[in-house]
């Protein structure tokens, strides 16, 4: 809708986590070396947590494909599997025979696939996206896949990534053991807002934008303010803004589209309503009274009008008013 508008080859605050939008924040960029270090120094349990929305899926996209060719991936997305319904999808996932019908026979065939990995120099990841929802009893089993190891190193790699509930869950007794496991921890934080304001031109960047002061200053402030700095709301947030923006025409987006925006996730409608322009009609005066306040004032005159005239021309009159105000 608003692409050829605004100069854009597509859609910069699209809400999946494609890595050639990561953003490289500090933090950002400090959980992918010492993620991929972890990983590459066989930690064996790491830990990532974050707020929803700070682009922890979209890191993990961006190691899977730092990592791709050297190392064997397992991305589990779906947290509510039970544990046998996990380790089925990793062998399916990992090209392990398939078949195998109960757990024993699972793991002795993902340990042989490890040891033959491990003959060769090679390494195996495992990790768990939205891990806050894995139960007690199934984190224990996850616990126990890290007994697959060598004297000196271990065979397979878990990386445990979630909400920061996750860090609460694991003060339970129960998962004492997995806790006192976990080889590295980091945390995201929200973008500051002189981070916020280099996302949003980065993305308008990669998206083919020309004009990287798309949205002013004040607008990115109002931006930063409402979003608390999560990247998930920025994207919701700017994506509205730009259909606003190129509603009313406009080649900035400024604070009042922003707020406009906010106001339509809030509340489901926009606190401006764009007005209905007719040719030759002043936009200045309908933008700064608004669609509704318009509309009363014209029907107001109109129905003053309507007085003095013949009952035909008073029932045109409705009619015309009828359609204002619709």
């Amino acid at each position: 809708m608003y692409l050829t508008f605004y100069g854009l080859t597509e859609k910069p605050f699209n809400p999946t986590p494609d890595p050639r939008f990561l953003y490289m924040s500090p933090a950002h960029r400090e959980a992918l070396a010492q993620l991929s270090y972890g990983v590459q120094e066989r930690k064996g349990f790491m830990l990532l947590t974050g707020r929803v929305g700070t682009g922890k899926t979209t890191l993990l996209h961006a190691l899977r494909r730092r990592l791709d060719g050297q190392i064997a991936i397992s991305f589990v997305f779906n947290s509510g599997l039970p544990f046998d319904g996990i380790l089925e999808y990793v062998l399916e996932d990992l090209g392990i025979a398939k078949g195998l019908e109960s757990r024993a026979q699972r793991l002795i065939a993902l340990n042989n696939f490890l040891i033959d990995r491990e003959r060769t120099g090679q390494n195996t990841v495992l990790i768990f996206d939205e891990a806050q929802n894995l139960d007690p009893a199934t984190l224990e089993q996850i616990r126990l896949l890290s007994n697959f190891e060598t004297p000196t190193d271990k065979l397979l790699q878990i990386v445990l990534v979630g909400q920061p509930e996750l860090r609460t869950r694991l003060h339970l007794p129960d998962l004492q053991q997995l806790k006192q496991r976990i080889g590295l921890r980091y945390h995201i934080p929200p973008l500051t807002p002189g981070e916020a304001r280099q996302y949003v031109r980065r993305r308008l960047r990669i998206a083919g934008a020309h004009d990287l002061g798309l949205f002013t200053d004040p607008a990115v402030d109002r931006l930063t303010e409402y979003s608390g700095g999560i990247p998930r709301i920025i994207n919701m947030v700017c994506d509205h803004s730009l259909v606003f923006g190129y509603a009313d025409q406009k080649r900035r987006i400024d604070r009042s589209t922003i707020n406009q925006a906010i106001d339509y996730l809030e509340e489901g409608a926009p606190r401006q309503r764009s007005a209905w322009r007719l040719p030759g009609w002043k936009t200045r005066g309908v933008s700064r009274w608004g669609f509704g306040t318009l509309a009363v004032a014209v029907a107001g005159a109109v129905v003053g009008l309507a007085l003095r005239v013949d009952t035909a021309v008073l029932g045109l009159v409705q009619s015309v008013r009828h359609l204002l105000i619709r």
